[in-house]
């Protein structure tokens, strides 16, 4: 079980990494680019607000899971 905990962990902190692109690249900068204010504003939504909480939530807890932090 130990072994699947930290297999998990690189998994959440692999995941952590993939959600940073999505925010950034996907979700993000293209909201720069329309010229609108309200796509101005849901894109500073997401890259100053909403990114942050996602990716250090799933990478604080994929680190957790691969130190062995859950194994007690």
């Amino acid at each position: 079980m130990k072994r699947i905990r930290r297999i998990l962990g690189i998994i959440w902190i692999a995941l952590a990494v993939l959600a940073a692109y999505f925010c950034i690249v996907e979700f993000g900068l293209p909201k720069f680019a329309t010229g609108k204010q309200d796509d101005l504003v849901f894109g500073i939504i997401i890259l100053f607000i909403l990114t942050p909480l996602i990716v250090l939530g799933l990478a604080v807890f994929g680190y957790y899971a691969l130190v062995g932090e859950y194994d007690e």
